[in-house]
């Protein structure tokens, strides 16, 4: 054969003509027709990773971190259902291939080699990435998985049940169970740590979690050793958790063993780890130099222990078929997968900006919302507070008001976090929400934002739509990859497939007063900034929040959007504007048909010429200080608040500013890194000779306890000093 070929390939021909294979032996039994079905299984992904090792030395292939060594995977495959959701570490090749068998008309060797050589025609990430992903296997893609799966495979798991508990149909079916594989290695991650605590914590109260997480213990974290024993040691006696442990090397065990793991997860609805003893071969990746940190006896050592080598040795024992038969098995199929990928390394790869962003946040056909309810279903809804009804409120009151109408109308809405159900939340903004919901509605979590969020993207695979509160700002740093990495992302590597649809609830920014410090008055969220796809709504008022709210949740259900939704803390109770007693900040609550307002849009006070103050949260709240003492003062103004943060519509806030050619922009949030920046650029770049801009914005500090916290925010005075410097600015204005 003409076609190049990887070396092992050729020890394997040598194998099967010389019949060197090592003695197989297991208590367990396994049919051969399932037997040749896993070893077809495991040449296959042996044989793709192998040729795209060959393709990446011709620059053909771009991601070699291979299933080598791990193709036992196959037999937990086999043990499933395809309507199990699969959440996949990254060498699970033998896994997929395996699942495709249960669904016919599968192509997964022209499916995985399309996304080794980043093809356009990728089935799955439309080449943005090597993945292994399918729609219609049920296994939404991974990419480089440290942990970082384990959260959202646990929050499908809740999912699962929840929708059999409310009666609502899932993108899985009441019965399924999600499946979790991941490395040794990772086991240390604390996602990992923090996921399996939670499902523990949830399973020991009784509540269903069917999830079955398999460790694939190779011994190896790239190039540091997994000490021995260290995994069983780490996973076996965690609270309510089966543990249940297989050899690859013996293919009849695993998938015995993991056909009673799975058995046990989905009657008993109970969670399970399955810690599978592997091998890693031929490196971590492509590029990995083994012989620079393992020696050579090392190496050889767990060569002979290739579980394809006893999965061969255990086929030809059965006497049902020869060497002879698998050699001409092999040739076959390596000529399969040369041809296959011969013809996938020349389909067209993404060429264009335009054509890789086409996934971060697709356009999705219109989708009705829910009916709104009766006038007098509504005013049972409301029977509570019905004292309170048609007065002007607060914004944390009428956010409630709003949590109430969004639950009622979608009764796919779940609301979760800490301490938000008797409770009502810190703030008691989910105040009575568990009392008319109930509490497979609204429901208290643990003390673990990555779980928080991983429960979100789990509730959101399942057709939720998710609704988390993350109690502070300060709370989600240590969680944010769940957002990042995970949520965000999704849509980007399976071309728009799948989706995170989630209203993310964070109480942030700073001036709250007698109460605070750094994580109680976190002043950035910068790292919401940087995240393709996002929508960050921030309102100030109460009108805002209810209407905002309600658009948050439309733009979930309807185009399957990530919302983070940002609640200015120190305006949540506030009424008054300019003196004790005026009333001026409580507001009316918008009717559930009120429309909404544009994506984008600035709401604007005032149609003053003179100048343009631009700012949100509390520094629009400050803002409309300043501008009254600055009326009487004489001069015309208005004041934007933006409401949306992130995406920042440019053309909609021009339009806002009128003719406005002077602008402040008051931002609560620190001088580097914050909006002002982005907006300051984008106001310059749109209207270059246009605008004289400046800006106002805290320091570039942590905020500290007390009342030192207004040394390093911005105050009415100092917007009145800088918009005054604005206003009586003797530099000749640029014409427009």
């Amino acid at each position: 054969m003409s076609e190049a070929v990887h070396p092992w390939v050729n020890e394997f021909r040598q194998r099967l003509s010389d019949g060197k294979f090592p003695q197989y032996s297991s208590s367990y039994e396994i049919e051969y027709s399932t037997l040749y079905q896993l070893w077809h299984s495991q040449l296959c992904s042996r044989l793709l990773d192998l040729q795209s090792r060959l393709l990446q030395a011709k620059g053909q292939s771009f991601y070699t971190i291979g299933s080598a060594g791990h193709e036992s995977n196959a037999a937990i495959a086999a043990a499933l259902r395809v309507t199990d959701p699969a959440f996949l570490h990254y060498r699970s090749g033998a896994f997929f291939i395996e699942r495709s068998k249960q669904h016919p008309g599968s192509t997964p060797l022209y499916d995985m080699m399309l996304s080794f050589c980043a093809s356009s025609d990728d089935p799955i990430s439309g080449g943005r990435h090597k993945v292994l992903g399918s729609l219609a296997l049920n296994i939404p893609p991974q990419t480089s998985t440290i942990a970082s799966q384990l959260p959202k495979a646990v929050g499908t798991a809740f999912a699962i049940d929840l929708s059999k508990r409310l009666a609502l149909k899932g993108q899985w079916p009441h019965d399924a169970i999600a499946v979790c594989s991941f490395g040794d290695a990772s086991a240390n991650h604390s996602t990992a740590q923090g996921a399996i605590n939670s499902t523990s914590w949830v399973a020991y109260q009784q509540v269903p979690m069917p999830i079955l997480f398999v460790c694939e213990d190779n011994g190896l974290g790239i190039s540091t050793p997994t000490p021995n024993g260290w995994i069983e040691q780490n996973l076996a006696d965690r609270p309510a958790i089966k543990y249940f442990a297989a050899d690859s090397r013996d293919i009849a065990q695993t998938y015995a063993i993991a056909k009673c793991a799975a058995d046990y997860v989905r009657t008993k609805r109970k969670p399970a780890i399955l810690h599978l003893s592997t091998v890693r071969l031929f490196g971590h990746a492509g590029a990995d130099t083994e012989v620079a940190y393992r020696t050579k006896a090392q190496i050889e050592a767990e060569l002979a222990q290739d579980p394809l080598l006893t999965c061969t040795a255990a086929l030809l024992a059965t006497g049902e078929v020869n060497a002879e038969q698998l050699l001409q098995q092999l040739n076959a199929l390596q000529q399969q997968i040369a041809r296959v990928a011969a013809t996938a390394s020349a389909k067209p790869k993404l060429v264009t900006a335009e054509q890789v962003m086409a996934s971060i946040a697709p356009e999705r056909p219109y989708l009705a919302q829910p009916a709104l309810l009766t006038t007098d279903a509504r005013q049972k809804l409301f029977a509570f507070d019905q004292h309170n009804m048609g007065k002007k409120q607060h914004l944390a009151k009428l956010l409630n008001w709003a949590l109430h109408d969004v639950l009622a109308q979608y009764n796919n809405t779940v609301v979760f976090g800490e301490d938000v159900a008797k409770k009502g939340g810190v703030y008691g903004v989910t105040q009575h929400l568990v009392h008319e919901f109930g509490s497979n509605r609204v429901i208290n979590t643990l003390l673990d934002e990555q779980s928080i969020l991983g429960m979100a993207i789990g509730l959101a695979q399942q057709g939720f739509i998710a609704i988390p509160e993350i109690q502070f700002l300060a709370y989600v740093h240590n969680a944010e990859d769940q957002i990042r990495g995970e949520a965000a992302t999704l849509p980007f590597f399976s071309n728009g497939k799948y989706h995170n649809a989630m209203v993310i609830r964070i109480a942030g920014l700073a001036y709250q007063r007698g109460f605070g410090g750094h994580f109680h008055n976190d002043n950035s969220f910068a790292v919401f900034r940087d995240i393709p796809g996002v929508i960050l709504f921030c309102p100030s008022n109460g009108t805002d929040a209810a209407l905002l709210m309600r658009q948050a949740v439309q733009l979930a259900h309807e185009q399957k959007r990530l919302v983070i939704f940002l609640e200015p803390i120190a305006l949540y109770m506030t009424r008054d504007l300019h003196s004790a007693g005026d009333g001026l900040w409580l507001s009316d609550y918008p009717t559930p048909d009120t429309p909404l307002p544009q994506l984008g849009e600035p709401a604007c006070f005032g149609d003053g010429e003179e100048l343009a103050i631009i700012s949100y949260g509390n520094g629009y709240f400050l803002s409309r200080q300043a501008e009254k003492e600055l009326t009487e003062q004489g001069y015309k103004l208005r004041v934007l608040d933006l409401r949306t943060l992130v995406p920042l519509h440019t053309d909609l806030i021009i339009k806002a500013l009128g003719n406005c050619r002077k602008v402040l922009i008051v931002d609560e949030c620190r001088r580097r890194g914050s909006l002002s920046e982005e907006l300051f650029t984008a106001l310059h770049e749109a209207k270059p000779t246009y605008f004289h801009i400046s800006r106002l914005c805290a320091q570039d500090s942590f905020i500290p306890l007390g009342s030192a916290a207004y040394a390093v925010l911005p105050s009415k005075q100092q917007i009145i000093e800088q918009a005054l410097q604005l206003l009586t600015a003797s530099k000749q204005e640029a014409k427009p």
